[in-house]
């Protein structure tokens, strides 16, 4: 041997490099196709998606918006709610001031008058707003819309019946404002 040691692969490693590579065939229709495809499917996929992400603001945009305007209008509804009862209530302080104001020159039947007066006005503005009037002088006693404040014999009502209205009740649209305190006849 001349010194150097020939490796056994060496003769591997010359083939390999004499060798050309062989060259990639690359089909200029297909993988170009696919690649093209899946770009415009791609392109698509994230139209579509900036497309429902838009859509999605605007829909929570609006959301809010009707939120808030819900809000403002129950707030409203709230603050403005008995106005035109108010408005109707006006016409009885009227009365009432204008009855004052001739106390010094009117008579007692006028003063009368005046008050009857008032209190229709006030009744038919009650009942337009659908306050009604309990008075169940008579009437079989009812714990839903009587409070009994004390009881006593009667010969002229049915026991367990109101003798006494002491203070009438009111509903609003058959809800009830007020109980009527009323006396109960006893056995």
């Amino acid at each position: 041997m001349n010194g150097q040691a020939e490796r056994p692969d060496k003769e591997i490693d010359e083939q390999i490099v004499a060798e050309e590579p062989e060259e990639l065939e690359i089909s200029d229709n297909e993988p170009v196709e696919e690649a093209e495809v899946e770009v415009s499917d791609l392109d698509r996929a994230e139209a579509k998606a900036a497309e429902n992400w838009d859509r999605y603001l605007r829909t929570a945009a609006e959301l809010e918006n009707v939120r808030k305007r819900s809000a403002r209008d129950v707030e409203n509804a709230h603050r403005f709610a008995l106005e035109r009862f108010s408005k109707e209530l006006l016409a009885v302080r009227d009365s009432l001031e204008m009855g004052l104001a001739t106390v010094d020159n009117a008579s007692v039947e006028s003063l009368l008058e005046g008050s009857e007066a008032t209190l229709k006005i006030l009744g038919v503005t009650m009942q337009q707003f659908g306050i009604e009037e309990l008075d169940p002088a008579g009437e079989p006693f009812d714990p839903e819309y009587h409070e009994a404040i004390s009881m006593q014999p009667s010969d002229d009502v049915e026991p367990g019946s109101v003798v006494t209205v002491v203070q009438k009740g009111y509903s609003l649209n058959g809800r009830l404002l007020r109980p009527a305190m009323v006396i109960v006849a006893s056995d």
